[in-house]
């Protein structure tokens, strides 16, 4: 496939994107992610399962970290539930859609790659924290949030360690050999609320 840019393109290089185009190219990049690891993985590849020029990912991407994690941030869950939902179903509901994506995509297998290049390629662990890792922290911390100012978390409550409560048993589990198991996210809220929560 010729990476050189073409006359169309060129001429609307300053107009609107191509959603069908990045969204094309953000699936491909997903599917390549699970199947072939981020190393082995290459632009190239992405472009022709895409059906695009490798120019054309490069106007909208520069690196293939920062296309990796935009595409990460894109299956990610953009909005807590809506706050009409019981604290404990939110929160369960916030873990599952972690966990699934994270198995959609081979994530796991993408955090240990981040750690190992870390001082070789350290946008990629940044960029997978920004994007994907600290959004839905603040997802999970602004419920508990919510349900501290109503009075069902303990004012003293550190939501930040809860947070990191609420998420850990995923990767302890998966480390552990026995990941997967479908009441993990019902366990880790339960343990937490009893933890941090206030007796009515």
């Amino acid at each position: 496939m010729s990476e050189q840019v073409s006359g169309t393109e060129t001429r609307a290089a300053g107009r609107p994107r191509s959603a069908e185009k990045d969204t094309a190219i953000l699936q491909a990049a997903l599917e390549l992610l699970a199947s072939q690891g981020y190393t082995r993985m290459s632009l190239s590849q992405v472009a022709a399962a895409a059906q695009v020029s490798k120019s054309t990912i490069h106007l909208r991407w520069k690196t293939k970290a920062d296309l990796l994690t935009a595409a990460l941030a894109a299956v990610r869950m953009a909005d807590a539930p809506p706050p009409g939902k019981d604290l404990r179903t939110n929160l369960v509901h916030i873990l599952e859609d972690f966990a699934a994506t994270v198995e959609r995509v081979n994530g796991m297998a993408l955090i240990g790659t981040c750690l190992a290049e870390e001082a070789h390629t350290p946008e990629l662990l940044a960029l997978l924290r920004e994007r994907t890792v600290l959004p839905r922290r603040a997802l999970l911390r602004e419920a508990l949030e919510q349900a501290q100012r109503t009075g069902r978390i303990r004012a003293d409550a550190d939501l930040e360690a809860a947070v990191s409560a609420l998420l850990g048993p995923f990767y302890a589990d998966h480390m552990a050999g026995r990941g997967g198991h479908p009441e993990w996210a019902e366990q880790a809220v339960d343990l937490v609320l009893a933890a941090i929560g206030t007796r009515d």
